[in-house]
């Protein structure tokens, strides 16, 4: 949280300091008015001069203006202070998770990103204005109140000031309770966040299969776990506010008695005892408020410890690929050589694509050597994965699910790093290169891909400042010309969130070509057209063919008819190659290829 605070409220500190003198000036003429009433009860009216009572009281008008006046100034100030900072905080933190890694993602969870980047940035930013607002305010009422008390009257002073350590120790006390307990009501959010997305995004499937009453229960079991963490939460700052008023009034008990005895003895004045009861008030007040400030506080620092967490987190790809970059320049053990992709070895001087020996778990927490060779052998998603294929070429990828087909494409866009092994793209190991300029060799369809609230233009072209003749050739290479021409606004057509507006086979067309829109050197489908009829499916292939022969091409298909005519064909079981080679080559040589074959073409039935 400390560093949150410096980091983003550095540039502020001068209107920060102005806003906090406006804000002590205001808080004195507060103080003032008082102190004021109780010299005109016991100085001014006693000698009963109209003149001087109007004076006396039109300094109290104007301590009064000025108080509204600079408090007005100072907390919009701070309102904007805060909010400025806050935007601040909201960007850094999107644009960070933005380039976390794969790994990292997984390793926070996206329903986490989502609560740390609202809810807590929420926290953070009440916490802001409020101590800018009551972290002058209230301690110098609290302290000057206390400091004036003692020039009325030092005896009823010490009466209340005898409460104020007890009230200390127990704000101090319940707030270090608190602060933890926070984390965890957010981390119990974070699990809420990610149920509420869950079952939002499969209402139809829940209301399908008729489980509305199952989920319903499911989200009353963690609905009852937050309001039960925040109840105990609540529990525990509740202790503040009664102990207050208890102590503070005892104080006040205590206050009036001693101030009636000692004016009986007349040793002291009547408008004292006024003045100590406002001043009762203000010192009440500011206490309230400083424990109110204790409790936001408590809440942003559970949550700005978490931003934080994200915010300090290294790009670890980006370091790999320095020391992976350094190692091709100058070798492992410091002597010049040639770059790594040029050390690969003439035979691989015309391979696009290559995978050597590649082991890859998803499995975290992989800290102990020993235990992680234990764990990859027995849980790897992909084990022991070789293949080559030539600039120009398609490669087809096909097998079960959960057979470690898209895992072979995170490898090889380098969402992930492998465990064992080497991935090679141009004969450069992947790790090599540069995030940017490894992501910018490749156009893709992921499965499940995404389609955003934009237009079908601004969908395919995904701010990259395409042409308008790029995006329509684009449309056109990947069969969408045709339904986009339909539609009233054409390509300026605005979709709906997820393209709700659009079928699922015209959304994988736009979703090709927005693959297609920058001519990439290697172009990758995951399961693209499994919402294209067979004709469609076949003109895409063929259109792609004609128009993108030096383009590497990788499908992964649940269909024999999509990947047939490839160059190479890997079959996948349990995340090891069972096949690899042409389509002929498999039907002789892999009975799970052409079992898959037969069962839906009836290719080699009869045989």
């Amino acid at each position: 949280m400390k560093q949150i605070v410096m980091k983003y409220l550095q540039p502020y500190f001068g209107r920060m300091g102005v806003g906090f003198l406006v804000k002590f000036v205001g808080t004195v003429m507060d103080l003032c008015i008082p102190y004021i009433l109780a010299y005109i009860i016991d100085f001014v009216i006693p000698v009963k001069n109209r003149r001087l009572i109007l004076l006396w009281g039109l300094l109290m008008i104007g301590c009064s203006i000025c108080a509204v006046a600079f408090n007005i100034i100072a907390n919009r100030m701070a309102s904007r202070v805060a909010g400025d900072a806050a935007e601040m905080i909201r960007h850094d933190l999107f644009s960070k998770t933005m380039y976390l890694s794969n790994a990292q993602t997984d390793s926070f969870t996206k329903p986490s990103l989502i609560s740390r980047m609202t809810s807590d940035t929420y926290n953070v930013h009440q916490m802001l204005g409020r101590i800018q607002r009551l972290g002058v305010r209230a301690p110098i009422l609290l302290i000057g109140g206390i400091c004036v008390t003692f020039t009325l009257d030092a005896a009823m002073a010490c009466v209340l000031l005898a409460t104020l350590p007890v009230l200390g120790f127990i704000t101090v006390y319940v707030s270090r309770r608190s602060i933890p307990m926070y984390g965890g009501l957010q981390e119990a959010n974070d699990r809420f966040v990610r149920m509420v997305r869950e079952d939002i995004a499969g209402m139809r499937v829940i209301r399908a299969l008729s489980k509305t009453d199952y989920e319903t229960e499911k989200f009353r079991t963690i609905n009852k776990e937050v309001v039960e963490r925040e109840r105990r939460n609540g529990m525990v700052m509740a202790v503040i506010n009664p102990s207050m008023n208890i102590l503070l009034n005892l104080g006040l008990v205590g206050v009036i008695l001693t101030g009636a005895y000692r004016v009986n003895a007349g040793t002291s004045d009547v408008g004292k005892i006024l003045a100590f009861t406002t001043y009762f008030t203000i010192i009440l007040n500011a206490m309230l408020s400083i424990s109110k400030m204790f409790t936001v506080l408590s809440k942003a620092i559970a949550s700005g410890n978490r931003i934080w967490q994200v915010l300090e987190c290294g790009d670890d790809m980006e370091a790999v690929s320095r020391l992976y970059a350094a190692e091709a320049e100058n070798g492992p053990d410091g002597t010049e050589q040639k770059a790594l992709g040029k050390t690969a070895g003439t035979a691989a001087a015309n391979e696009e694509i290559a995978f050597e020996h590649v082991t890859f778990s998803y499995l975290k927490n992989k800290t102990d050597p020993e235990d992680r060779a234990g764990e990859m052998a027995e849980n790897a998603n992909i084990r022991n994965l070789s293949f080559a294929i030539k600039k120009g070429e398609t490669l087809g990828i096909i097998g079960e699910i959960g057979s470690g087909k898209s895992t072979v494409i995170n490898l090889m866009m380098r969402m992930y790093d492998v465990d064992e092994g080497c991935v090679r793209i141009g004969g450069r190991d992947v790790r090599s290169y540069r995030p940017e300029e490894l992501k910018k060799k490749f156009g893709v369809v992921f499965q499940n891909d995404t389609i955003f609230e934009d237009t079908i233009a601004g969908n395919v072209s995904l701010g990259r400042e395409l042409s308008e003749e790029q995006i329509q050739e684009a449309l056109l290479y990947a069969r969408a010309g045709e339904f986009v021409e339909s539609r009233s606004a054409g390509a300026g057509e605005a979709l709906n969130i997820k393209g709700a507006n659009l079928s699922g086979g015209q959304k994988q067309r736009v979703l090709i070509a927005r693959a297609l829109a920058a001519r990439p050197e290697i172009l990758i489908l995951d399961d693209s057209s499994s919402a294209l009829d067979y004709r469609t499916d076949a003109q895409l292939r063929k259109g792609i063919r004609e128009h993108f022969q030096g383009t590497t091409i990788v499908i992964i298909a649940q269909r024999v008819s999509s990947i047939r005519s490839a160059d190479h064909i890997l079959v996948l079981q349990d995340g090891e190659p069972i096949g690899y080679g042409t389509h002929e080559e498999l039907m002789k040589g892999c009975e799970v290829y052409a079992e898959i074959s037969r069962t839906q073409t009836g290719e080699g039935v009869m045989e």
